[in-house]
C-alpha cells in the first residue's frame, strides 16, 4: 500500500498565501505523477494541478496563483497557494500514480484531503 498524508491547509484571509505538502510513503517502486485535485462544497472534484519527471500542468484558471513542485528524494509534492480567493475553498486532495514492484501498472492513491478555507 501506498500512503499519502497531506499538510498545510487551514484558514487564510483572501490574498494570502498556503503551501500544502503531501508526502508519499510505503512500498513504492516508481512515482510517474503526483498531483492535486480540490472539491469545493457541492461540487465535483477537479484538477488543481500535476506534475511529471518533465513537466507541470495546471487548470486554467488557475494559472498565475499556485504552483505544483515535487521533491523526488522525499517522494513529496507541494502547491504553492497565492493570492487565495474565497472560492478556493475546498478541500484539497493529493494524488499520486505508483507502480509498487517493477513490471506492474501504475495505480491510484488518494490523500484523505486538506482543507483550505479563504474567508475574511
Amino acid at each position: 500500500q501506498v500512503q499519502l498524508v497531506e499538510s498545510g491547509g487551514g484558514l487564510v484571509q483572501p490574498g494570502g498565501s498556503l503551501r500544502l505538502s503531501c508526502a508519499a510513503s510505503g512500498s513504492i517502486f516508481s512515482i510517474y505523477v503526483m498531483g492535486w485535485y480540490r472539491q469545493a462544497p457541492g461540487k465535483q472534484r477537479k484538477l488543481v494541478a500535476t506534475v511529471t519527471s518533465g513537466s507541470t500542468s495546471y487548470a486554467d484558471s488557475l494559472k498565475g496563483r499556485f504552483t505544483i513542485s515535487r521533491d523526488n528524494a522525499k517522494n513529496t509534492v507541494y502547491l504553492q497557494m497565492n493570492s487565495l480567493k474565497p472560492e478556493d475553498t475546498a478541500v484539497y486532495y493529493c494524488n499520486v500514480i505508483a507502480s509498487r514492484q517493477r513490471g506492474s501498472p501504475g495505480m491510484n492513491y488518494w490523500g484523505k484531503g486538506t482543507l483550505v478555507t479563504v474567508s475574511s
